[in-house]
């Protein structure tokens, strides 16, 4: 056995026989025949991340920007769309995004033209288990490994147990990302459309998901909104590699579900338990949930808005334990008041309270509350 051979074993099959020549050629070409055939063999494996003792195999929570080559296994957990770009020069470039992870953690590959063509043919799936030798560095969203071409990225057959980072709901802040969290559906918005400044045509849509800690919103972009002709409430659900921003209009923080997101159904159930509060301790400028029995029901009032449209509102009353308030039910809301009686149980979920007549403090129920009836 020659030191070509040696060298070429040592790799532990990570490419095969013809292509590990092919770049020990290349590379003599590259060095404009200042190295020899042996040295050239040993810098293409250490391209590939692999040492004269073997391979070099790191773990996915070791990895950081400044390390330059790493070479490691992984599970492929999400699989996202292949773009192509035009580079400087004219030509089409492609590049796709996958999420690995072994039992440390989980990183974002983002893979190069040849290399994401193994996206778009689905030579690489959500599952596989696969060895990686790439160039780590610091991305948009965090570290992340970029597989182009002198980069690795083949099947294995090695075990490999994933565990993806997940966050719970109270963590989430303004300008997360790589978010990864399971949430139970709480409430399911309509799909809209609306006209981008290019003049296309994007979609958006809105759930509510909550866990042990809170709950919180989440927004579905474009292709992303589709996920909701499949989900109902209580239904658990997956989000990988979300966003989180705030809010504009509420001040609230959202978790965003774009392009290089994920979200689908979970294989296990969500615990989430509503927090109420005693109406006797409803303060204004906060938003609240309450229980309790109507015991006040008004008329359905249509109104004309500053911009010209026709809304409608009521008011109803709400008693529990420890008081009773006043409810303004908005817009679609509002309608809810031919469905009750005295004495109906009744849940208002996330309503704004504020000071109303005389500096009573009421609550107003708007598009991002919920009345279940009982």
């Amino acid at each position: 056995m020659d030191e070509i051979d040696e060298i070429y074993n040592k790799l532990g099959g990570i490419i095969s026989k013809d292509e590990f020549l092919e770049r020990v050629n290349e590379k003599i070409e590259l060095m404009s025949g200042l190295c020899d055939k042996k040295t050239a063999a040993m810098l293409v494996a250490h391209d590939l991340g692999v040492t004269d003792t073997g391979r070099d195999i790191t773990k996915v929570a070791d990895i950081t920007a400044d390390m330059g080559n790493v070479n490691f296994i992984a599970k492929v957990m999400s699989v996202f769309p292949v773009r192509e770009f035009n580079r400087n020069d004219g030509s089409i470039g492609k590049v796709g995004n996958l999420i690995v992870a072994d039992e440390t953690g989980s990183i974002r590959l983002t893979l190069w033209d040849d290399k994401a063509d193994m996206i778009m043919t689905k030579s690489i799936i959500a599952g596989q288990n696969v060895q990686v030798s790439g160039y780590a560095k610091e991305g948009y969203s965090g570290i992340e490994v970029n597989v182009g071409r002198n980069g690795v990225l083949i099947r294995t057959d090695e075990v490999v147990e994933a565990a993806l980072k997940s966050q719970k709901i109270k963590d989430i802040k303004d300008g997360m990302g790589d978010i990864n969290i399971s949430g139970r559906v709480l409430d399911i918005w309509d799909v809209k459309t609306f006209a981008r400044k290019d003049g296309s045509e994007g979609r958006v849509c809105n759930i509510l998901i909550g866990d042990d800690t809170g709950k919180i919103r989440v927004t579905l972009w474009d292709d992303k909104s589709d996920f909701t002709k499949e989900l109902n409430i209580d239904d658990s659900v997956v989000i990988i590699n979300g966003y989180a921003r705030e809010n504009n209009f509420s001040q609230q923080v959202e978790i965003q579900v774009g392009t290089h997101s994920v979200i689908k159904k979970a294989d296990t159930a969500v615990e989430y338990a509503e927090t109420f509060v005693p109406i006797a301790d409803i303060v204004p400028e906060e938003v609240y949930s309450i229980k309790g029995a109507v015991s006040g029901l008004g008329e359905l009032r249509e109104f004309t808005r500053d911009d010209g449209s026709l809304s409608m509102v009521s008011n109803i009353y709400v008693s529990d334990d420890s008081g009773r308030i006043r409810v303004a039910l908005w817009a679609e809301n509002a309608t809810l008041v031919d469905e009750l009686d005295i004495d109906t149980p009744i849940q208002i979920i996330d309503a704004f309270a504020k000071s109303g007549w005389n500096d009573e403090v009421e609550l107003s129920v708007g598009n991002r509350s919920r009345v279940v009836i009982l």
